[in-house]
């Protein structure tokens, strides 16, 4: 009864009548948390939005809606267009420059300092975490070697600065009412950083363009990625290399991509960057897709399972929670434990003895738990759950009016 009556009160939880500021990173191009914010300004589009820096381009705010974007004073440094990511050391300052002191509810979407906004006692602050800053935290060590600063002077200063944005986002942690993870690997990270539980609603994933086609896979596998240190590209390439008689297909570009390339065999095909089309049409007709990264989610993977086409994974992060393995009913691909060719290898060979298991029916199935939809869906009732919740809390209406108010 009581369980009853809570979602009766949740469902008539009025939220039009509150100002909503929505906060998030920067806004450079659409990606991965860019999908999460836009379907969270499609549930709120009167919402009023803000952003460290935005170099959007007019082509591309469509998932913004178009609306003016409320920035800080890094937007005017010198080369921020272009080198923004440098100006790291002041973005917690800038970000509490904005001024949200007029709205009821704050919602930000969060990988590195968009939580850290001033918040009143008054106001509710909901946080979509991505992940707690991976290069303050426990890839620290690995982000100093990659840019050359493990050494010398700079390697200090750089030490001392992550040190101090560390102290920033456990305080700025005690700001958020409610934190949200974007997976349960992202829920535990946040519970060893922050002390806080978290909800876990997985991003979204673009369904209606990537899609299961009839057509007959051809005998090829298939990767795509920004060519960069932790995504392991050249694990995957260096492995196809080893086995001559299986052809690799790589999409993608970056500053590893000359190392990389370094490593492949003739039976090793490179394309660069291509366009969205081109890379659902390679999923489409991939034998599998080759995922060699820690990802705090992993979209790839989702979306290729979206293409109905097997996942040959790195069994840690994201990918455990998106794709099923062969002991599942139904599996949508395979994992190999640790980062080494020969483990890839090995994976490689499961997946092939084990082919007649994948059903590119089912794997679609799967992917379909990440939709726009089920997103929104379960963000608007985390919201509604802590409005109501917030508002009982502190006293205020609605939550203590009398119950008729509620049940129609």
């Amino acid at each position: 009864m009581e369980t009853e009556l809570r979602s009766k009160l949740l469902n008539a939880q009025p939220l039009s009548g509150m100002r909503v500021a929505v906060v998030c990173d920067w806004l450079t191009c659409y990606a991965g948390s860019e999908r999460v914010l836009e379907q969270i300004l499609r549930l709120f589009p009167t919402a009023d939005l803000f952003a460290v820096v935005d170099f959007l381009p007019l082509k591309a705010r469509d998932f913004i809606l178009h609306k003016k974007v409320r920035t800080t004073f890094i937007q005017r440094m010198p080369g921020a267009a272009k080198h923004f990511r440098g100006y790291l050391p002041l973005m917690p300052l800038a970000i509490e420059q904005h001024d949200l002191s007029s709205y009821d509810l704050v919602l930000s979407s969060c990988h590195a300092i968009a939580k850290g906004v001033l918040i009143g006692p008054d106001q509710l602050h909901i946080s979509y975490v991505h992940s707690p800053m991976r290069y303050a935290w426990d890839f620290q060590h690995q982000y100093l070697r990659e840019a050359d600063l493990d050494r010398g002077i700079t390697s200090w200063v750089a030490r001392w600065l992550l040190h101090r944005i560390r102290l920033w986002d456990v305080r700025t942690a005690c700001g958020v009412d409610q934190f949200i993870a974007n997976s349960q690997f992202i829920r535990r990270r946040i519970q060893k950083t922050y002390r806080r539980d978290a909800k876990v609603i997985y991003p979204p994933v673009d369904l209606s363009t990537f899609r299961r086609t009839d057509q007959a896979r051809q005998d090829y596998y298939f990767t795509a990625s920004r060519m960069v240190p932790y995504k392991r590209m050249d694990l995957i390439v260096e492995a196809f290399s080893l086995m001559k008689d299986r052809k690799l297909v790589v999409i993608g570009e970056g500053p590893e991509m000359a190392r990389v390339k370094a490593k492949a065999g003739p039976n090793v095909e490179f394309l660069g960057y291509r366009p969205t089309e081109e890379i659902v049409r390679h999923m489409q007709r991939a034998r599998a897709f080759v995922f060699a990264a820690e990802e705090d989610f992993g979209i790839l993977p989702v979306e290729a399972q979206a293409c109905g086409t097997p996942v040959i994974a790195y069994g840690r992060g994201g990918a455990r929670e998106t794709v099923l393995d062969l002991n599942s009913p139904y599996p949508s691909g395979v994992f190999f434990h640790h980062q080494r060719t020969e483990d890839l290898i090995d994976a490689v060979q499961s997946f092939e003895s084990n082919a007649a298991a994948f059903d590119p029916e089912a794997i679609r199935r799967n992917a379909e738990r990440f939709s726009p939809e089920e997103f929104r869906g379960r963000f608007l009732n985390v919201v509604k759950e802590a409005v109501f919740d917030f508002n009982a809390l502190s006293g205020n209406a609605p939550a203590f009016r009398p119950l008729e108010t509620y049940i129609t």
